[in-house]
């Protein structure tokens, strides 16, 4: 499962997309939001939301950032002029947090909110099941009281019902007894909607209920991205955010678009471009393993990348993603002047045709034989799966056919004996 973070649009448009399917009658969601990003004309945006001209408003950056209104970047209570200006002033501006920098470039507008009580609540799925965390002294420093353990807290565990657990007694203790009843039916509510829509993170810090409004003030969520083909119609359109401060290079950005139009996964990420050991690798559990073994081995200064390829790419996909990373791995000699190694590994894989998936990256080492020669570089391949005999054969014969050193090993050869292998020749 990958965890990705969502904007707080996002999470609030999906969340009044499903609130019908979910919440009771008796609760209701007034959603009303509007995103900013580079493309909004802010001229126009009141003609679209009346609402802008009527009610003093809330704005805030939308780019996965935390802690927004201890960074001076929530503008609270204002007018649609002056939250024009204030937008105005940020959008494009670079700011650093945490030592990370990077340009304003989505914003979040809501109506602002009289605030008489705030509360926090969080769900997170965990080994054991999924823990829900409440206090009714939700804010900005809500950390201090989950570090001194002040927050209640129950996990429901796997396949348990949730109406089995008393949630008053576990959750609600603080809250007056003749409203429990709407808290419970919220958060069970949420719970079923988080299991659901395959969430592995959701927190809302601070929400407020005024009558019988629920209003999340912030959003803060992380989605199974693996989910996508089970939860799509409830998602709606899903854009996963960059990180914060993160600048993709063009081969980055490239194998990002190749994985946006895959059925397949394909991740990639430069770590020194100048390392001797690039990696190759099919599945993300195997990608992890290579790299934890490179690392333990005391290569972590010369590892180059990380990432993997997996649910059977086609052969063309691999080709690309094979061909990317090879023009970075043979720009530049080593400055000492040694090998580079390339591992062209996986584990034993459930379905991707190893055959079809070699014959891409073969098609990609045919064209840089000339400068996989001069660099040099030393080949390492491990597979075991479906039709990995051809595969590995069709890699022996490449080896013999261009003349580059491809040594070749079947699921009989543990993955990191490979590694082992390869940086025994490195530190010699």
């Amino acid at each position: 499962m990958a965890q990705k973070p969502i904007r707080e649009y996002t999470a609030k448009k999906m969340l009044a997309r499903n609130w019908n399917d979910y919440f009771p009658s008796s609760i209701s969601f007034p959603a009303k939001f509007v995103q900013i990003n580079p493309d909004s004309d802010l001229e126009l945006l009141p003609d679209q939301h009346e609402w802008l001209l009527k009610e003093p408003l809330v704005v805030k950056p939308d780019m996965v950032i935390g802690k927004r209104g201890k960074h001076g970047l929530v503008l609270l209570n204002e007018s649609w002029n002056g939250a024009k200006k204030w937008l105005e002033e940020k959008r494009g501006q670079e700011i650093t947090i945490n030592s990370l920098s990077g340009a304003l470039s989505h914003f979040l507008i809501e109506p602002f909110v009289e605030i008489d009580k705030e509360y926090y609540l969080s769900l997170s799925s965990t080994v054991e099941g999924t823990d829900i965390l409440f206090s009714d002294k939700g804010g900005v420093d809500i950390e201090e009281l989950l570090d001194k353990d002040e927050v209640a807290k129950v996990t429901i565990k796997t396949l348990e019902d949730i109406n089995e657990i008393d949630l008053d007694y576990n959750l609600f203790s603080t809250i007056e007894p003749e409203h429990r009843d709407k808290f419970s039916s919220l958060v069970k509510s949420l719970y079923q909607y988080y299991l659901d829509l395959h969430y592995a993170f959701l927190e809302i810090n601070p929400f407020v209920i005024t009558g019988n409004n629920f209003i999340p003030l912030d959003f803060k969520c992380r989605l199974d991205d693996a989910a996508d083909f089970e939860a799509a119609s409830k998602w709606g359109e899903i854009i996963y955010p960059p990180e914060f401060g993160a600048r993709l290079t063009s081969e980055e950005a490239y194998i990002k678009t190749l994985d946006e139009k895959s059925g397949s996964s394909l991740k990639f990420t430069i770590l020194n471009p100048d390392g001797k050991i690039w990696t190759m690798v099919a599945g993300g559990g195997a990608s992890v393993v290579y790299t934890d073994t490179i690392v333990d081995l005391g290569f972590v200064n010369e590892i180059a990348n990380y990432g993997e390829y997996s649910g059977n790419p086609s052969t063309d996909e691999t080709y690309q993603y094979a061909k990317t990373i090879l023009d970075l791995m043979t720009r530049e000699k080593s400055p000492d002047g040694k090998a580079k190694y390339l591992i062209i590994g996986g584990g034993i894989a459930n379905f991707t045709d190893v055959a079809k998936t070699f014959t891409g990256i073969i098609k990609a080492l045919e064209d840089y034989r000339d400068k996989l020669a001069e660099t040099p570089v030393k080949i390492y391949v491990r597979r075991g799966g479906p039709n990995y005999q051809q595969g590995l054969n069709q890699m022996k014969q490449l080896g013999q056919r261009i003349g580059l050193p491809i040594k070749v090993f079947g699921p009989e050869t543990h993955m990191t004996e490979i590694v082992q292998m390869a940086l025994s020749e490195q530190d010699a």
